[in-house]
């Protein structure tokens, strides 16, 4: 009986893991690109003040 358990929860546990794991690299790629967005951001405006002038 405690050998079903301790399986049962091992492959809770290994659920649980592969679902995190798909979340941390969505919120890694989604860091990624808001990161390379607030770049070229910046480069725009840099850009801008300078062809402006």
């Amino acid at each position: 009986m405690k050998k079903e358990k301790k399986i049962k929860t091992e492959k809770i546990k290994k659920e649980k893991v592969k679902k995190g794991s798909k979340s941390e690299v969505f919120v890694k790629v989604m860091a990624g690109i808001l990161a390379a967005l607030m770049i070229f951001s910046v480069g725009g405006t840099l850009l801008y003040y300078v062809v402006a002038m």
